[in-house]
């Protein structure tokens, strides 16, 4: 009567493992990816303190694909004010993934214990 109490252990722990292995890939890409646009919003920051700092007439040119545009500095001012909206617009959405996947695998990782802790005692 004990092995098939130990399979469906064996079983429910290794289908345990695989939730906790693809929740922390999961948390690492999203670390990766808040890294990278944290990255962009300072860029976006520093190139628009340095645009600022010109004379309104200064000529600027916006790359698109191969070409540059001919631009304005509120145009460029307000795409890299945008750019640093979006940059943290979707740091504040990953973080809020990030803080339920580290729920995710704290409930997984007590559901573990919880498992373990009711198998010794019920032996």
């Amino acid at each position: 009567m004990a092995a098939p109490v130990d399979l469906e252990l064996k079983k429910a722990f290794t289908e345990l493992q695989a939730k906790v292995i693809d929740t922390q890939q999961k948390v690492k890409l999203a670390d990766i990816q808040i890294e990278q646009l944290s990255k962009t919003k300072k860029h976006a920051h520093l190139t628009d303190t340095e645009v600022m700092m010109l004379v309104d007439e200064t000529r600027m040119y916006e790359g698109v694909g191969r070409m540059f545009i001919l631009q304005s500095k509120g145009v460029i001012h307000n795409q890299l004010l945008e750019k640093q909206r979006i940059a943290e617009e979707k740091i504040k959405e990953l973080e809020a993934i990030l803080l339920h996947m580290y729920g995710r695998l704290k409930v997984h990782c007590c559901r573990d214990k919880g498992r373990r802790s009711r198998t010794w005692s019920g032996a």
